[in-house]
């Protein structure tokens, strides 16, 4: 988009005016503060294309932290060593939470 830097300029006090005006329309308008739809209603209808998956069970194998992982005691995510940032006592933070 083009920009004209000779086209004058509004002032603090103009943009401020601006705003006010814009939020005075906003607020009478009777519906910007509804929402359309509950999202409960929208995540029990929402369906997978092609089958039912109601009735699967999902299994997953959890495997214990290994010996070269430790836990962040800050985000309590199981990370590889090479993500420790700093160690202060017994805790260990990642880099992440660093």
């Amino acid at each position: 988009m083009a920009t004209d830097y000779d086209a004058p300029r509004k002032n603090d006090e103009e943009m401020n005016e601006d705003s006010i005006e814009e939020l005075k329309t906003r607020r009478n308008d009777k519906n910007s503060g509804k929402v359309d739809e509950d999202e409960v209603e929208a995540a029990e209808s929402f369906e997978l294309p092609g089958a039912d998956l109601s009735h699967e069970e999902l299994t997953v194998r959890v495997l214990p932290r290994q010996a070269h992982e430790f836990t962040c005691a800050s985000c309590f995510l199981v990370k590889a060593a090479s993500q420790i940032a700093e160690t202060r006592g017994n805790d260990s933070y990642c880099v992440d939470c660093v």
